[in-house]
């Protein structure tokens, strides 16, 4: 097990000592423009470390369910994103039937992270490609990912 080790510290490293400069972010659309722009290094601070940890963790059954939900969610908000707000009352709607199996499966906070993250990355797409990062190191509220 020491050659695990010894991988995750040396991904850890190469991210901490500038060969490969991670990505700092501290908010969703930071986070949603990193997996967008393809980051090798992401490292994520604060309370987003917290609710990205809670978005990886989920189950693939689950996952299923709520990107499902979220996907609906995300639409909603495109919509009334794209019409100046005049689809507001029907994305409303949409958000409230979808966000129950979400916040379900991830919880208040993770969920609305999620949907911000979806956003600024411009897709639903973007937190599959999040789940896909590998954990380098999780301490002192900061989380580093690596790109697979």
């Amino acid at each position: 097990m020491q050659l695990g080790y010894d991988l995750k510290q040396n991904a850890l490293n190469t991210a901490t000592r500038g060969e490969e400069v991670a990505r700092k972010v501290d908010n969703e659309k930071d986070l949603g423009e990193a997996l967008k722009s393809g980051e090798d290094f992401i490292e994520i601070e604060g309370d987003l470390a917290r609710k990205t940890i809670r978005i990886r963790a989920t189950g693939k059954v689950a996952w299923m369910l709520a990107v499902g939900s979220l996907g609906i969610a995300a639409v909603a908000a495109y919509a009334t994103v794209g019409t100046g707000g005049a689809a507001a009352p029907v994305a409303t709607a949409a958000f409230a039937a979808a966000a129950p199996a979400a916040i379900g499966v991830l919880g208040l906070s993770a969920t609305v992270s999620a949907l911000g993250i979806a956003i600024a990355a411009g897709g639903i797409g973007a937190l599959t490609t999040l789940r896909s990062y590998k954990e380098v190191s999780r301490a002192d509220g900061r989380l580093i990912l690596q790109r697979r």
